[in-house]
């Protein structure tokens, strides 16, 4: 068995996968403490999972009905987050493989989300282009294989999941504000207010700094009162501009690459109207269920049957890194199958 934790934001989850995939137990501790802040606090996050971790991994071991003994690999996240919350996850995970001389899979949180496409009873199998969005993270990969992917395109600045969240913030609502906004937006209008797309961005790169700027602008020139009263056509539009910009540039990825099979991942993959719009696009569209696309230890443990495994005592040196770093390409034109204009990358592994 593998047994994965991750940690790199707000959730405390563990997980026990198969070698073939298959998911044994998956737990997931949200931390409602960040609610009444609007947003993650870093110091509160780490703390809450230094808390929970103990209480989540034996609950994870229930639910698979074994115990330590039976772990053969440790799987964690490395990063990007939050340091002081994945240093939880990434020191308890060094703790548990050293009491045993296990080895220990340290893996990237994007490849993550990649991989959590790769678990049964249904996986869904290279070759296909992969849309991430999250609070953190957007971006565009093109996966040949299991071990990794290819940078098609990324966020220029804020991500899908980020602007969504402020957005639901301008309008009022609540924190997380992905599944706030879209409620409110069925009750509205989505032609009532048109938002930009952000279309001059070149290649397959996304912007969504724009779209968070004009939905501020027009709450201010709307005023309270008017504002509140269309507050749900408001989130409509809004809602419909993030959807279409990573509609468009998926479907753009489809037609440069050739490919038409196209997986999800991350949280704003669990928004309905996204999937609805996606399945126009005439590809294949594989989307794990709601709770492997947020955060959890599912999708780490998946890819770590795929990422080379440090022996003891390898890893016990090994630091958690908060942002990854926008690979340079290695590829030749030939291997990107003619994919003009867009931004690639190396192959995307965990650091060593």
């Amino acid at each position: 068995m593998i047994l994965a934790l991750e940690t790199s934001c707000d959730d405390t989850a563990a997980a026990l996968v198969s070698p073939r995939g298959e998911l044994l137990a998956d737990v997931v501790s949200s931390q409602a403490a960040h609610s009444a802040y609007g947003g993650v606090v870093p110091e509160l996050a780490a703390r809450h999972h230094l808390e929970r971790i103990g209480e989540v991994i034996g609950e994870a071991l229930r639910q698979a009905g074994g115990a330590l003994e039976d772990v053969e690999l440790v799987a964690v996240t490395r990063g990007p987050g939050l340091i002081g919350a994945l240093l939880v996850g990434l020191a308890t995970a060094k703790a548990l493989a050293a009491a045993r001389r296990l080895p220990l899979a340290a893996v990237d949180h994007l490849q993550g989300h990649v991989a959590a496409n790769f678990l049964g009873p249904e996986p869904f199998e290279p070759p296909f282009v992969c849309l991430l969005a999250s609070g953190g993270h957007t971006l565009l990969g093109r996966v040949d294989d299991h071990d990794g992917y290819r940078t098609l395109g990324a966020t220029l600045d804020d991500a899908a999941g980020e602007a969504i969240d402020k957005g639901a913030r301008l309008l009022g609502l609540g924190y997380p504000g992905g599944p706030e906004l879209e409620r409110l937006a069925a009750q509205g209008d989505p032609e009532a207010f048109s938002f930009p797309i952000a279309e001059r961005v070149p290649g397959l790169d996304f912007s969504f700094a724009g779209v968070k700027t004009s939905l501020l602008y027009r709450v201010r020139d709307l005023g309270e009162r008017v504002a509140g009263e269309r507050r749900a056509d408001l989130a409509a539009g809004y809602q419909r501009a993030v959807v279409e910009a990573l509609a468009r540039r998926a479907e753009r990825a489809l037609e440069q690459t050739g490919l038409d099979r196209l997986a999800l991942g991350g949280g704003v993959a669990a928004n309905g109207v996204l999937r609805e719009r996606l399945a126009t696009l005439g590809a294949t569209v594989h989307v794990p269920r709601p709770g492997l696309c947020t955060d959890n230890a599912a999708m780490i443990g998946s890819a770590a049957r795929f990422v080379p495994a440090l022996p003891f005592p390898d890893y016990l040196g090994l630091d958690a890194y908060a942002t990854g770093q926008r690979p340079q390409c290695t590829a030749s034109p030939a291997a990107i199958s003619g994919v003009e204009g867009a931004s690639t990358g190396a192959r995307a592994r965990p650091a060593r």
